[in-house]
């Protein structure tokens, strides 16, 4: 399932939804708005505002009517520039939510928990002239680290909170608050309609955002482009994509004409050092020369080796298989190379690929590579 398909209950209620554009107008008017994402997600909506908008009026709504965790979005520079750990080493939260430890400010503020003590913490982690020193840990604001590339990358409320305000003209962050029901249950897209007029307050979706970002921004290029020979699968077209954000190089291989109509046969894969080259960690081996070798028997396909911009060689995986996955630079480098339908070489059938229908892409059906060999 791919995460810009709405869901039912999202079709059922589109008239509700502001277009993304209004959305980012209310943003650059320094006015709260609600982000909800995918049923299939989070599946929750949280009150946003630009951090450069949120006062004490603003903190104390959403701990009144939102109810949530209020938290602080943070592009990853600034996360750097104040030094802030992150909360856990390892993440293994089901959707990485990527928590700093808390932080208060070091002047001006008494317990730190009030909406104004809150709101100071808040203006004093965006402004670029205080520095770590300005900054307490532990405190009352919960910091995230926003993804380079924002929602192109991750698709969440808080790469969503970073990029609205950054097209809004304001400083990259924004404060953020999950919205909860008063029986403590969390809010879905049906309550938030009624919400959003009791509050006067619009609705939009991290699927427009993304959407909207696809069109109008581009993180990756095409840098490379030649004939190769491989011991698996003879001759192929290499293309070198270069992520504009980290840049890091992603590897294309394209076998035969991929521009006519029908599904392409598609592996995408995470080059790893330790499981490719050396057998070991989780993945089986010999995932990769199979699945050229199953596209190069088809004629006709694709294979796309994405490159981490950063990782040990080694880091045994503890967390069990991932059922979700962030597409946004895989998504693009498809959608450049013109294709639309795919079959995907996977023995993970379930694993559920978000992030696809904004480009223009989607998958019509899987096959086997090692289970069935």
């Amino acid at each position: 399932m791919s995460f810009e398909t709405p869901g039912p209950v999202e079709a059922q209620l589109r008239g509700a939804i502001s277009p993304i554009e209004e959305i980012i107008e209310e943003a650059r008017q320094g006015r709260m708005f609600i982000l909800v994402d995918h049923e299939d997600r989070e599946n929750e909506g949280d009150l946003v505002i630009p951090a450069q908008a949120a006062d004490a009026a603003a903190i104390n709504f959403m701990a009144t009517h939102g109810r949530g965790l209020i938290c602080l979005t943070l592009p990853a520079e600034r996360i750097e520039e104040l030094g802030l750990p992150m909360m856990a080493l390892h993440n293994s939260s089901r959707h990485e939510t990527a928590f700093t430890v808390s932080i208060e400010a070091r002047e001006g503020v008494s317990t730190g928990i009030s909406a104004a003590d809150r709101a100071l913490t808040v203006a004093t982690a965006i402004d670029p002239e205080k520095t770590a020193a300005d900054i307490a840990t532990p405190g009352h604001v919960f910091p995230l680290r926003a993804r380079r590339g924002g929602v192109l990358v991750r698709a969440g409320h808080t790469e969503a909170g970073c990029d609205v305000a950054r097209l809004a003209g304001h400083y990259p962050s924004s404060v953020i608050c999950e919205i909860m029901k008063e029986d403590g249950t969390m809010a879905r897209l049906p309550d938030l309609v009624d919400y959003a007029k009791t509050h006067d307050l619009k609705i939009g979706t991290i699927a427009d955002l993304i959407a909207y970002r696809s069109r109008n921004d581009n993180l990756v290029v095409e840098t490379a482009c030649s004939q190769v020979t491989s011991e698996f699968g003879g001759d192929w077209e290499m293309r070198i994509f270069t992520d504009q954000t980290h840049g890091v190089e992603h590897v294309v291989l394209i076998k035969g004409d991929i521009s006519s109509s029908g599904p392409v046969l598609c592996r995408t894969h995470a080059l790893h050092e330790a499981s490719d080259l050396l057998g070991l960690g989780p993945k089986p081996a010999g995932e990769l020369p199979k699945a050229m070798e199953l596209i190069a028997a088809e004629g006709r396909g694709v294979v796309c080796l994405f490159r981490e911009p950063r990782h040990s060689l080694y880091a045994p995986e503890d967390e069990g298989p991932r059922t979700i996955k962030q597409t946004g630079l895989g998504a693009q480098i498809l959608s450049k190379l013109g294709l639309h339908e795919l079959e995907l070489l996977t023995d993970s059938p379930q694993t559920t690929y978000l992030g696809l229908d904004a480009y223009g892409l989607s998958i019509v059906g899987t096959r086997p590579i090692l289970k069935d060999a």
